[in-house]
C-alpha cells in the first residue's frame, strides 16, 4: 500500500505548477468482514480497498476532489489529473477563504506497528464455538488499516495499524439483548472468551421479569461503554474551540462562569496507544498527549489552525472538525469487585444509547438505557429494567455528584464501518455517580 500512496503523490505533484499546492490523503484496508446470526455465518468477506482525497489550494482558494486506486498507475495518474483540473476550474468561480492554512514542511513521520492478530483463516474457529448455543448475531472486522498524508512541500506521513473487532449482541427468547464489543490488536483467545462469558452472565438475568422504574434521581453505576458514549458527546458541539467561540458549546459555562467539574475527572487526547495517527487531514501533527480537563478544570480545547487564524491563537493541530480522535480518562480507585456494594441501591447502566443535547450551553444530554441496564438491591442485581429516557447534565454526572472512577481502563474502539473502517477508540472507566436523572 504504501508503495501505491507515494507513485500517486510523485505523479499528482509533478502535475502543478508553481502558484499551487495540494495536499494529498490516503485511506486503505485490507479487511476481513463476518456477519454472525443465530450463532451461525450469514455473510463473509474481504475488502481491499483504497481511496485518495486531495485538497488542492491555489489564489487563496480551497477545493475538494476524491478517487479511488484501481491499482493501475497510468488510470489512477489519470483519474488525478482529472481532479486536478476539475478543482482548477472550480477554484474560479468560488470566493477567497481569509482564514485558509497553507501546507508547510515540518517534517515526516513513518509508524507501522507489528502485533499478534487473528489470521483471517483462523477467525471462524476462534469466534464460533464460545457462542454455542446461543443467539448471537453481531458483525466481525479484522485485517489492516492504512492511512498517509503528504504535500507538494515535500512532508510526508504514513500510519498503518492492524486490529479486530466483535462487535455482538446475545439476544434471549424475549428478544432481550446484552451488548458486547471485544477488539484490541494482539488476540487473546483466553481473554475473548473470558469477556464473553461476562456477557453470558448478563444474559441470565436479563430472562428475569423487567422491572419498571419510576421517573427520578438514582445512584447509578455507568459501566466504561456508556462512559464513551457520553465522552462522545463532546465531541459534537463541545471542546471545539471553534463551537466555544459560536456560543454553542456546553462548555462555555466552565469558561465564562468559572464552573468546575469534579476533581475526579480527568480526560486528554492521548496518541500514544497508537488506536489512529497523530497527524491530522493537513499533515499536521499533535502532541502525543494534551490535556483538555485536568481534574475537573477546563485546560485545553482542540483548536484546529483554521481557528487558530480566524481567533488569533495557537494551533494544537487538532482535525478541522475539532473533535477527539484518542480521548483517555483518568482512572480512580474503585475496583471492579466493590461496584454492586458501593453502589448499594440503584442503577446498574451497561449501556446507553440514541444521545443528544438537550440543552446544549447547559450541558445536558438526554438519551436512552438500552441493553443490559440493570435494578440493584443491597449490592446485588435484581432484575433488568425497562427502558427508560434520561436528561441530565454532565455538569452533575461528571460534577459533583461524581463519587467515584473505576481503578482500570476499557478501551472502547471506534467500530463504524461506513464507507470504511474507522480509526480511534475511547479509553475510560467506569464511574459512580450519586443522582442520574430519569424522566420518561
Amino acid at each position: 500500500m504504501e508503495h501505491i500512496f507515494s507513485d500517486v503523490c510523485e505523479s499528482l505533484f509533478s502535475y502543478l505548477s508553481n502558484d499551487e499546492h495540494l495536499v494529498i490523503s490516503f485511506d486503505a484496508e485490507k479487511s476481513q468482514f463476518i456477519r454472525f446470526n443465530n450463532a451461525s455465518i450469514r455473510q463473509t468477506g474481504l475488502v481491499d480497498d483504497a481511496t485518495i482525497v486531495l485538497k488542492y489550494i491555489s489564489n487563496h482558494r480551497t477545493c475538494h476532489g476524491s478517487f479511488t486506486i484501481s491499482g493501475d498507475q497510468s488510470i489512477d495518474f489519470q483519474r488525478g489529473m482529472g481532479e486536478i483540473d476539475r478543482m482548477r476550474s472550480e477554484s474560479r468561480e468560488i470566493p477567497e477563504d481569509p482564514y485558509i492554512v497553507f501546507p508547510t514542511n515540518t517534517g515526516s513521520s513513518h509508524e507501522a506497528k507489528k502485533v499478534n492478530g487473528l489470521s483471517f483463516d483462523d477467525a471462524v474457529d476462534a469466534l464460533v464455538p464460545v457462542m454455542g448455543g446461543m443467539d448471537f448475531v453481531g458483525i466481525w472486522v479484522n485485517g489492516k488499516i492504512y492511512r498517509g498524508n503528504a504535500n507538494n512541500l515535500g512532508q510526508k506521513h504514513w500510519f498503518e495499524a492492524e486490529s479486530y473487532c466483535m462487535d455482538y449482541s446475545l439476544v434471549t427468547s424475549s428478544h432481550q439483548m446484552v451488548k458486547g464489543c471485544y477488539a484490541g490488536n494482539n488476540w487473546d483467545q483466553n481473554e475473548y472468551e473470558s469477556y464473553v462469558a461476562t456477557t453470558k452472565t448478563k444474559l441470565e438475568i436479563m430472562e428475569r421479569k423487567p422491572i419498571k422504574v419510576n421517573t427520578g434521581d438514582y445512584r447509578t453505576w455507568f459501566e466504561a461503554a456508556a462512559v464513551a458514549d457520553f465522552l462522545g458527546m463532546f465531541s459534537w458541539n463541545g471542546i471545539s474551540e471553534a463551537s466555544l467561540r459560536q456560543g454553542c458549546s456546553g462548555f462555555g459555562r466552565m469558561r465564562h462562569e468559572d464552573i468546575r467539574l469534579s476533581s475526579k475527572f480527568s480526560i486528554k487526547e492521548d496518541f500514544s496507544p497508537g488506536f489512529c495517527p497523530k497527524f491530522n487531514s493537513d499533515g499536521e501533527v499533535s502532541k502525543s498527549s494534551l490535556p483538555l480537563i485536568n481534574k475537573g478544570e477546563l485546560e485545553n480545547t482542540l483548536v484546529s489552525s483554521r481557528s487558530a487564524k480566524e481567533y488569533k491563537i495557537d494551533s494544537n493541530f487538532a482535525e478541522s472538525g475539532e473533535y477527539m480522535r484518542s480521548p483517555r480518562m483518568d482512572p480512580g480507585n474503585l475496583r471492579q469487585n466493590q461496584v454492586l456494594k458501593e453502589l448499594d441501591r440503584g442503577l446498574y447502566l451497561s449501556n446507553i444509547h440514541y444521545l443528544n443535547w438537550s440543552d446544549n450551553p447547559g450541558g445536558r444530554i438526554t438519551g436512552l438505557t438500552r441493553y443490559a441496564c440493570f435494578w440493584v438491591e443491597n449490592g446485588e442485581i435484581i432484575a433488568p429494567i425497562e427502558t427508560m429516557r434520561f436528561d441530565d447534565s454532565f455538569y452533575n454526572f461528571f460534577g459533583d455528584q461524581l463519587e467515584q472512577v473505576e481503578d482500570r481502563l476499557t478501551v472502547i474502539p471506534e467500530t463504524s464501518t461506513y464507507g470504511k473502517r474507522s480509526l480511534g477508540a475511547t479509553t475510560c472507566p467506569g464511574i459512580l455517580v450519586n443522582s442520574f436523572a430519569l424522566t420518561l
